[in-house]
């Protein structure tokens, strides 16, 4: 039998994906707990959180190693875990650490499945961790630029496009990326929707929490994510409080090119209501060191056209015939999925690299 490279360890599927991550964790002789969600796929196939843990269960460290926060951004995060569940020098590294790791295959399966960025309702689950007893913060920004983010008609018309490209010539791209994408709460039809409500990943993310990392002393957190700098290269971003300690400790894990949207350093801008707030909610008993690893795929103004147009159809289905709805979908998946072996290779080589270097940051706390 020929080995596997690293590009076998990923999928064209969500369904495909899933039973790659379900044999592999079969294979290592991991359980795996399947927390279905309320609808089905694409294909018409099952939907599933799907959580394996490496480790005892009486861990004081734990390694959260997460998919799919971002939906169709899952192809990239499934095969790195799929490739860490294959790799025996990994395994064996985990078992003389002492330390577990939790796989999270599919933080929102439903995204995953059907090619889009946002869970089923249409929110962007990396801006629901807010607290909605509490009143929503305003985004005028969004609103001003809302009609032309996604306007009523696909291709933008130039006034839409002269819009945009007016603000940022008054507040610099970087201003007009987070005016777009830092999360809004007023535009359910719209783009980076934080939600009026907690999601269903939401919910089930919280619960996994419970159940694995409550009584940890120490909890990491690398989430894979997609489509924002140079294809390829997976940055390394801070997440978590602003704390200059924390931060430190991130560095002094994964070096000194760990970025932080904290400083400016970062590609991403300042986003409130991420995945990490449910492990400080969750699990205030124990010290967090968080990271997402966010790799490049192709220049961001065409990710964020590919966004766009896919809200456009949203809003609009009965202007898409089949034709364009596929071509449309097709161009969100390439966006946010960069279909070579050479692209995979080195989202494997970095996964691989930084899991390690966590795992040895847990091992050896100071």
């Amino acid at each position: 039998m020929t080995p596997a490279t690293a590009a076998d360890h990923f999928s064209q599927t969500y369904a495909q994906a899933r039973q790659r991550f379900l044999d592999a964790a079969a294979a290592a002789g991991l359980e795996v707990a399947s927390h279905a969600h309320p609808l089905k796929g694409h294909e018409g196939e099952d939907l599933a959180l799907d959580v394996a843990r490496d480790g005892p269960a009486d861990a004081e460290a734990v390694l959260i190693i997460s998919s799919a926060c971002h939906g169709v951004e899952g192809y990239c995060g499934s095969g790195v875990q799929v490739a860490l569940l294959h790799d025996a020098d990994w395994r064996t590294q985990v078992r003389a650490s002492g330390v577990a790791v939790l796989y999270l295959h599919g933080l929102n399966p439903h995204g995953f499945s059907w090619w889009r960025r946002t869970t089923h309702e249409n929110v962007d689950l990396n801006r629901n961790f807010v607290d909605f007893s509490k009143p929503l913060p305003a985004t005028p920004a969004y609103d001003e630029l809302a009609r032309a983010i996604v306007p009523d008609e696909w291709p933008a018309p130039a006034a839409a496009q002269q819009q945009l490209a007016a603000y940022a010539v008054q507040h610099g791209e970087r201003g007009l990326r987070g005016a777009i994408g830092n999360g809004q709460h007023s535009h359910p039809n719209g783009l980076f929707f934080a939600g009026t409500a907690p999601t269903w990943s939401r919910l089930r993310l919280r619960e996994v929490l419970r159940e694995h990392a409550r009584a940890c002393k120490r909890l990491a957190w690398i989430d894979v994510h997609t489509g924002l700098g140079p294809s390829g290269h997976g940055e390394p971003i801070y997440t978590g409080r602003p704390s200059k300690t924390a931060v430190e400790r991130a560095r002094h894990w994964w070096g000194p090119e760990v970025t932080s949207t904290l400083d400016g350093s970062s590609v991403s801008t300042d986003v409130q209501g991420t995945v990490p707030q449910a492990a400080h909610d969750e699990c205030p008993q124990a010290e967090f060191t968080g990271m997402a690893l966010e790799y490049g795929t192709l220049p961001p103004d065409q990710v964020i056209d590919a966004l766009r147009a896919d809200q456009w159809m949203q809003n609009h289905p009965d202007r898409v015939d089949a034709e364009t709805r596929q071509r449309i979908r097709q161009r969100v998946r390439d966006v946010f999925y960069v279909d070579t072996d050479e692209w995979k290779t080195a989202v494997v080589a970095q996964g691989q690299l930084r899991a390690s270097q966590a795992l040895a940051g847990l091992s050896s706390p100071p």
